[in-house]
Parts: C-alpha cells; structure tokens; sequence
C-alpha cells in the first residue's frame, strides 16, 4: 500500500476486514500489518481504537442503509420502490451485515448501530408501503415481516440465482401487498 493512508483507506480495510475475519481483526497493530504500514499511520487518523470502531458503524451505517435508500429513492419515479429495495438487498452477499451483528452482541457501541438501522430501515420500508397503499397498521406489521425475512437470509449467508431472486422478490412483494 502507498505511505499516506487516509483515513478512508482505514475505514474501507477496515470493513474488508470485519467482514472476512471478525470483529476482533479490529485492532490498530494487525490492521497496520495487513496494510503494509507502521500503526502511527492508523494514531495519524483516529485518537484510539474506540474512535476507529465509531467511524466504522457509521461508514457500515451509510453503505448499508443510507446509500441503499436513496438509490431507492431515485429511481422511485420509473421503478415499483419495495420492488427495487427487495432486488437489491435479496440480490447481496452479507457478510459485513453478519459480522456487524456478531460484534453487536459483545460491543454496546456496535449493538447501539445496529439498533439504530435496525429501526431506521423498517421505518423506511413501512413508508415504502404507506406509499403504496398499505393501511398505517398493516404497513407497519408487513414491513417488520419483510425485515425479519431479510435477517433470516443474510443469516443464510447464502446468494440466490437469478430465478430464485425473482421468485422471492415475486413472493415478498404479494405478501407485501395483500
């Protein structure tokens, strides 16, 4: 890797390796190692571990909810938006999403993220129903159905065929909307 990290270059190695080794990768000196530099270069960015791990939930934070979101949102005009969120996140290996959780059961500062997108995608998607329809009530129970559908498979940590994909989606959006 070049001398001058930033502090990206840390966050994006650092999601790389939660996802592929576990949360307990996440320390400045293996991480400096796998990187080719000395741990100064990681002191240079974050005051401490703590900090690190913070700026981590919230770049995991934006790629998994927020940037989803609002690819959605964009192309809400021209696509059927449940639809379009239930293609993208049925159609993704998960294994950031897994590792995230794991360290959410040992760590308050993780539990405390995954609390907080927890609540913010079912939100998002109860109002992707009432958008479409759906009554206040039963927008709320659906959308908490799909989203525990959605833990149960990237627990799965399985990726679907495209035929298997389009039947799911097929599926999730009839239950969705009847």
């Amino acid at each position: 890797m070049v001398d001058q990290l930033s502090a990206t270059d840390w966050l994006n190695h650092g999601l790389k390796t939660l996802a592929q080794e576990g949360f307990s990768a996440l320390k400045a000196v293996p991480l400096a190692k796998s990187m080719g530099v000395s741990r100064g270069s990681f002191y240079w960015h974050f005051a401490d571990i703590e900090a690190f791990h913070a700026e981590l939930l919230k770049l995991w934070r934006d790629i998994a909810a927020e940037r989803i979101i609002a690819d959605v949102d964009a192309a809400a005009e021209k696509d059927n938006a449940v639809e379009r969120l239930l293609r993208r996140v049925f159609g993704e290996r998960l294994a950031l999403e897994n590792a995230v959780r794991r360290w959410a059961v040992v760590e308050p500062t993780a539990r405390a993220a995954v609390q907080a997108i927890d609540k913010r995608r079912v939100t998002y998607v109860e109002g992707l129903l009432r958008a479409a329809g759906v009554a206040d009530d039963d927008a709320r129970t659906r959308a908490q159905i799909l989203y525990w559908a959605y833990l149960g498979f990237a627990l799965s940590d399985r990726a679907l065929h495209p035929a298997q994909l389009r039947a799911v989606v097929q599926e999730m959006l009839r239950i969705a909307s009847s």
